[in-house]
């Protein structure tokens, strides 16, 4: 099925969740609103990605979706009368395959996964397990004729955020010399590196590079960064609580951010903080951060990586226990002489 691009006019693009997918699906707006500069294109996602979509220049609208029974009949309901004359689905759960299916849009494009395939009629061959989740999300563009020239992910900081940064930065002391960033949370167990080599990591690069350390942390984390900042001393400082938005103004002002696999690490990635991955159960190659100051590092002698174990491992968590803090630290070193950390140094 072939499109006409003169008969669209209104456009949804659908990416429910998570935070580190939803950014990393942002690549697709440049391109979709190049092909079609004059359509309307409206983006659909959870509350909880909100931050990550709200203030992007290349949609017009936001749709915000709430998990509940009555949102879900209602939803359903608005997306039949909004009228779209396309809809991409980039995440293709049960769900957003129903949401595609009651557009009742002309042109309904998704991954032809087994039980949703229904809700398409413009199927797109899905690669997730062959090429990093940014090109996953821009072979929807491909199937539609769409040109591919940005790759890039995009996260939009308002000057209210930066400003907070500043107030924050200034109240922490955070001027003057690098500031490193540290997150060290995460929500799916065997990806969390534990918290005491984080700490050996911290006094490595303060003791080292004369850096402050900043730790950063999520909802229900505030007790994980209080100890990792006791354990590296004085040159540590815990940030305050942010919405995603400040949390990423706060990422602007570090000279490199070190995060495990979590949303956070795409945040850094998508402002063009230099940024570096600890992975291990998640393939990078497929899920890590983007861009050519990016960088991962892992337990490569291992021969389960990329298990995608989330909450247990049946021989212990060798790839993230067994990572030495000194292997980490040399690719931050690496990539800090890539990037002149000097001349990254907080404002």
């Amino acid at each position: 099925m072939n499109i006409d691009r003169g008969t669209i006019g209104k456009i949804l693009v659908i990416k429910l969740r998570a935070v580190g997918d939803v950014i990393l699906s942002t690549a697709v707006l440049p391109n979709l609103r190049a092909a079609f500069p004059d359509a309307t294109i409206d983006f659909l996602a959870e509350r909880s990605c909100r931050d990550v979509i709200e203030g992007n220049d290349q949609i017009d609208n936001l749709i915000v979706f709430s998990k509940t029974k009555t949102n879900g009949a209602r939803i359903l309901l608005d997306l039949r009368r909004a009228g779209y004359d396309m809809v991409i689905d980039l995440f293709g759960n049960p769900r957003s395959a129903l949401m595609t299916f009651a557009s009742r849009a002309r042109y309904r494009v998704g991954y032809d996964f087994r039980g949703r395939s229904y809700a398409y009629n413009l199927l797109v061959k899905p690669r997730g397990a062959e090429v990093h989740n940014v090109e996953f999300n821009l072979d929807a563009l491909r199937r539609i004729g769409v040109s591919v020239t940005v790759k890039s992910p995009h996260f939009p900081l308002a000057e209210a955020d930066r400003e907070f940064a500043g107030r924050e930065a200034g109240k922490l002391g955070l001027t003057g010399r690098p500031v490193i960033g540290i997150n060290p949370g995460t929500n799916r167990p065997t990806e969390r590196w534990p918290a005491g080599k984080f700490a050996e990591l911290g006094a490595l690069l303060a003791g080292r590079l004369d850096a402050r350390i900043c730790v950063f942390w999520g909802p229900g984390e505030k007790p994980l960064a209080d100890a990792i900042a006791e354990r590296i001393g004085d040159a540590a400082v815990v940030a305050p609580p942010t919405s995603l938005k400040q949390l990423g103004a706060m990422f602007e002002r570090c000279s490199l951010v070190v995060s495990n696999d979590t949303g956070p690490m795409h945040i850094a990635a998508a402002l063009g903080v230099p940024t570096v991955g600890i992975f291990g159960p998640v393939n990078p190659l497929l899920q890590g951060p983007c861009g050519e100051n990016a960088r991962y590092v892992r337990r490569d002698e291992l021969s389960c990586l990329g298990c995608n174990y989330d909450k247990t491992c049946p021989i212990g968590n060798p790839c993230m226990t067994e990572l030495e803090a000194e292997k980490v630290y040399h690719v931050v070193e690496d990539l800090i002489v890539r990037c002149d950390l000097g001349k990254r140094a907080v404002r």
